[in-house]
């Protein structure tokens, strides 16, 4: 998934501007646009600050600062698993769908924090951006299969291996899946299935189990244990060890060290 900021533009001539993939666009402030296939047919729609459209051809942009998602056609496919051919969506001009603006809303807020949570979330909120567009928007919808079970034992220890491996580094679903040997859908179903949990998830909670070892010992920075476990800053990582644990990693060294003192 491409993420790009749009700036506000004025009076400028109308032109065409063809995306060669799905785009979702949400307002960042309030402004306009015109839209239509051809000169002839523009129309002027206005939008909110939070609003999103989607659609492939823009015309006109006028004083609109908005953030633009181009969806890849891997997503799309994936989404559309079980189907040959390409996924063809219908044109919006403004969506009023709760859920695609609430994961819009989500790659927002991490893009205003700098990107911290790393691919794995991008591509979890691509792949469900993706989902909820075959499923709702398409011209073709996909047919509905029923994954029974989970992963085998063997495709999951090759996954747990492999977050184990890369604690440090930059996970993507798309590595994760072929690991398995599934696509991504599939993956990512399965996966559920076998841990309840998204693979982001999984992976978010290994990284604050190994985060608590490395704390248990003094010398260790929470800096350093913040990089040793695959978090982009220190306080990213803060972040998501007090949504897991009740505390902040300062707090829980402090508390670990107290039991010690206690048992000695």
């Amino acid at each position: 998934m491409k993420v790009e900021l749009k700036t506000p533009e004025f009076d400028v001539e109308p032109r065409m501007l063809v995306k060669n993939e799905p785009v979702l666009a949400m307002a960042l402030r309030p402004g306009w646009v015109e839209v239509g296939q051809r000169r002839s047919e523009m129309k002027k729609i206005n939008f909110e600050a939070g609003e999103i459209a989607m659609c492939e051809v823009w015309l006109g942009v006028h004083g609109l600062e908005s953030m633009i998602l181009t969806i890849s056609d891997p997503a799309l496919r994936a989404a559309n698993d079980g189907i040959s051919g390409n996924v063809e969506l219908r044109v919006v001009l403004k969506l009023a769908d709760a859920r695609l603006g609430a994961l819009v809303a989500a790659v927002n807020a991490e893009r205003v924090a700098g990107f911290p949570s790393g691919r794995l979330f991008l591509d979890s909120i691509e792949l469900a951006l993706a989902v909820a567009l075959v499923n709702d928007y398409a011209f073709r919808r996909p047919s509905s299969r029923i994954y029974r079970g989970g992963l085998t034992p063997a495709r999951l220890r090759k996954v747990v291996e492999l977050v184990h491996a890369e604690m440090d580094g930059d996970l993507s679903l798309e590595e994760l899946a072929n690991t398995a040997g599934l696509s991504i859908t599939h993956f990512s179903q399965m996966f559920r299935q076998s841990t309840g949990q998204s693979p982001h998830q999984f992976v978010l909670q290994r990284r604050i189990e190994r985060a608590k070892e490395m704390l248990h010992a003094a010398e260790n920075r929470v800096l350093d244990v913040a990089v040793a476990c695959g978090f982009k800053s220190q306080e990213h990582f803060a972040r998501v060890f007090r949504s897991l644990c009740g505390a902040s990693p300062t707090e829980y060294r402090q508390e670990f060290a107290h039991r010690d003192q206690r048992w000695a």
